[in-house]
């Protein structure tokens, strides 16, 4: 049989242009919302998902004409924060601003303590943007098939740098090991900060990251990008190579930004909060932010986000399963 793609399918939904306005908000739900509403950021304050929520809190609070605060809740690569809106009262007025670890970590650890599809009711999409694959100068292969190469000539030499076990980080190598059967040191890091040092100092050979986060050094010439890890090539790093032209068509992976809410949500309340979305992603100031941080605004039906959800996690715990991976806790 043959090994599963993890194909994370882009569904951009294209907005007809005009004069948007406040109006442009539907009122299903006239009594949404009654009070200020909450949207959980599952990871510190500073980081990428940090910066992605309160930006989305700022034009929901605008669109809406209500209170939109967000609270940072920590731990367990983000598990701490699904749980606790998981167990929310499903009512709207909490919401998840979920990245790739939400289907990651439920994924690769049983005990993650939510369920990403039987829990949460998709909302809608708001971002996705490539990882890229980076590597100390020093490493001698400057694609991804010569890293291939070089991994078939000294199987278990080479290492790599993650945020965590578990992480899209950790399980983007173990698909390309699966897909090409090389095999690489996995080293996970608590984040992705002390990975990149190391590997700037030439501590491990290789890891990936968000191209806001590794860009800067791809540019100054102290991490070489091999390849990022889309079909296509990303317009943030345009001389960088795709998967599909690193030879691996299949291979698709994009972090993804989105919101989600507890599972019995009104689908009034839902529907409300998509139509905002669908607006906050045509703003110019929102396309230039996204633009920035190499992420292409994604919007579409909460169900196309639940589809999309499924077949992500779906492709994360087949790899999981196929290089027999075992987590425990993170």
């Amino acid at each position: 049989m043959p090994f599963p793609s993890i194909e994370r399918r882009t569904f951009l939904h294209h907005i007809a242009t005009g004069a948007i306005g406040l109006a442009a908000v539907p009122s299903w739900a006239a009594s949404y919302p009654e009070r200020p509403i909450k949207i959980i950021v599952p990871f510190a304050p500073g980081a990428g998902t940090d910066a992605m929520g309160r930006l989305v809190a700022t034009k929901l609070a605008e669109l809406l004409k209500a209170t939109v605060v967000v609270e940072n809740r920590v731990g367990a690569s983000g598990a701490l924060g699904a749980q606790a809106v998981a167990q929310s009262a499903p009512d709207g007025h909490t919401l998840l601003l979920a990245a790739a670890p939400f289907t990651t970590v439920a994924a690769a650890l049983p005990g993650a303590g939510y369920d990403p599809l039987g829990q949460f009711a998709a909302v809608g999409m708001i971002a996705q943007g490539p990882l890229v694959w980076a590597a100390n100068p020093q490493l001698p292969a400057n694609t991804l098939q010569e890293l291939v190469a070089l991994a078939r000539q000294r199987p278990g030499m080479l290492n790599y740098g993650s945020a965590g076990v578990g992480g899209i980080n950790h399980l983007v190598l173990e698909s390309l090991k699966a897909r090409t059967g090389i095999y690489i040191t996995h080293i996970p890091y608590r984040g992705i900060a002390p990975a990149t040092i190391d590997a700037l100092s030439g501590e491990i050979h290789l890891l990936t990251g968000t191209i806001p986060a590794l860009a800067p050094y791809v540019r100054d010439g102290r991490l070489k990008a091999l390849a990022v890890t889309s079909k296509a090539r990303s317009p943030a790093l345009p001389q960088v190579p795709s998967m599909l032209e690193a030879g691996l068509p299949d291979f698709n992976v994009l972090n993804y930004f989105a919101l989600m809410a507890p599972r019995a949500t009104p689908r009034a309340v839902i529907e409300q909060i998509n139509a905002a979305l669908a607006l906050v992603v045509t703003l110019p100031d929102v396309k230039e932010r996204l633009a920035k941080d190499a992420l292409e605004p994604a919007t579409g039906s909460p169900a196309q986000l639940e589809r999309f959800l499924q077949q992500d996690h779906d492709g994360w715990k087949n790899v999981v399963l196929r290089q027999k991976l075992k987590i425990d806790a993170f």
